[in-house]
């Protein structure tokens, strides 16, 4: 690598590190609907994460109905949110295709990374969206199952409002190098 590259010369340059470092949790949106192209990038940039075995155990639900929105933010305490975005997108885990013994638990690291390329997705799309928690908790993944009709071989995982910001939203300063252990 060049010697004369400053840190922060090489972390705007590359567009991959800047929409990963300037990413933020949006929970307010402008009404735009998303259009059938921005909804297929997300899906086939969650599609392309990586997953134990290349089970990929995920399902997504994609929901944009009003009264659906509605339902999922009065039924879930971390996600009020979503009644007034244009869509969210539940990411799932298919029981059927999950690995067995030690590994059957690896499902959550296949989903976990499918909901993180959505939302590194939609901010490189110009888009704003927010992770919020459903699994483990029964009381967040039933209502979930109910109001979508997910099948109980299908475990709601997370659910991503996403849409148009706003407002725009400077990142948070994240870097803690007391977290970094280097080992020799």
């Amino acid at each position: 690598m060049n010697p004369d590259i400053t840190l922060n010369s090489l972390l705007s340059s590359n567009p991959a590190l800047a929409n990963i470092l300037s990413r933020t949790s949006i929970r307010r949106y402008l009404p735009d609907p998303l259009t059938p192209l921005q909804v297929e990038a997300l899906l086939r940039a969650a599609m392309s994460a990586p997953s134990a075995v290349n089970r990929r155990p995920w399902e997504f639900y994609t929901v944009a109905a009003p009264s659906k929105l509605k339902a999922l933010a009065d039924a879930l305490p971390y996600a009020k949110m979503a009644a007034s975005a244009p869509m969210v997108i539940v990411v799932c885990g298919n029981s059927s295709r999950f690995l067995e013994g030690l590994d059957s638990c690896l499902w959550q690291q296949d989903c976990s990374a499918a909901a993180q390329n959505i939302l590194l997705a939609a901010h490189a799309l110009g888009l704003g969206a927010v992770w919020t928690c459903l699994f483990p908790h029964e009381d967040r993944m039933e209502p979930v199952r109910r109001i979508l009709d997910i099948p109980q071989s299908v475990i709601p995982f997370c659910l991503i409002p996403v849409g148009r910001p706003l407002a725009p939203h400077d990142p948070l300063q994240k870097w803690d190098p007391s977290l970094v252990h280097t080992v020799l």
